[in-house]
C-alpha cells in the first residue's frame, strides 16, 4: 500500500473519527431509493461473484437484492433527512422539574470503518425548562442517528444535540455502552470488551447532576 493508503487504513483500524458530522455528499439524494437499490444490488452481486459464490443457487439468488434493500431502507435509512422523526414537544403543564431518564434504549448501528454492527444500549436524560418530549420520540431519535455508517462518539453527540434543539435546553445527557463487532469478531477478537461514550450538556456538566444520572443507569447493560 502507498503511505496514504496506510494512513487511512490505520485510521479505520483504530476507529478514529475525522469528522464530527456524517460525511455525506451534497448529491446524496439526487437519485431515488429505487435507483440506489438497483446500483447496490449490482455491486453486491459482483462482490459475491468475486468471492467465488454461485449465485445460481436458490439460497443466494435473492441475496444481492435483499442486501441492497436492507442498506437503503433499513440499516442506513437514517441517512435520509426525510426519515427524521418529528420531535413532538409539549408544555410541561404538570411542572415536573426533576431529571427524566430513558435508559436501556436498544441500539443497532454500523461501524463506518468496516461496515460491521454496533450493538448496545443508549441512556438519555434531560431536565425540562418548560418543555417535555414524548418518551417514544427519544427512542426514535436514537434509532434515526444510529441507522447510518457511524462512529460511537459522533452518534452520542448527535443524539444530545438533537434533543437540545427539540427541547430548547442545554440540559441533556447521553451515555452509550455498545459492542463493536469489528473489535469483537475480527482484528483483536476481544469478545468481552464494550465501548462507553458520553456527552453532557448544561447542568449535566455539574458533578452532582452527572453523578445522579450515572447512578440511575449504573451501566449494568446486558447484551
Amino acid at each position: 500500500m502507498t503511505n496514504n493508503e496506510e494512513f487511512h487504513d490505520e485510521i479505520g483500524n483504530n476507529h478514529i473519527s475525522t469528522n464530527a458530522n456524517n460525511p455525506i455528499r451534497e448529491d446524496a439524494f439526487a437519485i431515488s431509493d429505487e435507483e440506489k437499490i438497483e446500483r447496490i444490488k449490482k455491486d453486491v452481486e459482483n462482490m459475491l461473484l468475486t468471492l467465488g459464490m454461485d449465485l445460481t443457487d436458490d439460497s443466494l439468488k435473492g441475496t444481492p437484492n435483499r442486501v441492497a434493500k436492507m442498506f437503503v431502507k433499513e440499516i442506513f435509512g437514517g441517512l435520509n433527512p426525510n426519515k427524521k422523526p418529528k420531535a413532538s414537544t409539549f408544555d410541561n403543564n404538570y411542572k415536573y422539574g426533576e431529571m427524566l431518564v430513558e435508559k436501556n434504549i436498544t441500539l443497532y448501528s454500523t461501524c463506518e470503518h468496516h461496515l460491521l454492527p454496533i450493538i448496545g444500549r443508549a441512556h438519555v436524560a434531560y431536565i425540562s425548562n418548560g418543555t417535555v418530549i414524548g418518551l417514544s420520540k427519544m427512542n426514535r431519535i436514537v434509532e434515526y442517528y444510529a441507522k447510518r455508517p457511524q462512529v460511537q462518539e459522533r452518534l452520542t453527540m448527535q443524539i444530545v444535540q438533537e434533543l437540545q434543539r427539540a427541547l430548547g435546553t442545554e440540559d441533556v445527557a447521553c451515555v452509550i455502552d455498545a459492542k463493536h463487532l469489528c473489535v469483537n469478531s475480527r482484528g483483536i477478537k476481544d469478545i468481552e470488551s464494550s465501548t462507553v461514550t458520553s456527552e453532557f450538556g448544561g447542568k449535566f456538566k455539574e458533578t452532582q447532576t452527572r453523578r445522579e444520572f450515572l447512578d440511575y443507569i449504573k451501566l449494568e447493560t446486558k447484551f
